[in-house]
């Protein structure tokens, strides 16, 4: 019994693969927010405000995801492709 090749994928979705992979939209740029923002530390500095108690640290963590949410939603809202 031979060993089969496995099917090569259809040229069409090769070319749409590619070119999704360079994709150099500025609008990419916008995804270094929610990394950069979580790595300045003068926004941990301090216990106030609180928010329902919580100290600053933990209600920022939930803001950090928010915005991690929002801003690739948003990235990918104004890069995908239409048609």
């Amino acid at each position: 019994m031979a060993l089969s090749e496995p099917d090569a994928p259809d040229p069409e979705t090769r070319l749409t693969a590619s070119s999704r992979a360079k994709d150099k939209s500025p609008w990419n740029w916008l995804l270094l927010i929610p990394i950069v923002v979580p790595l300045i530390p003068l926004f941990f500095n301090g216990d106030s405000p609180r928010v329902f108690g919580f100290p600053r640290f933990y209600w920022l963590q939930l803001t950090y995801i928010l915005l991690g949410v929002a801003t690739t939603t948003l990235v990918y809202q104004m890069t995908k492709k239409r048609g």
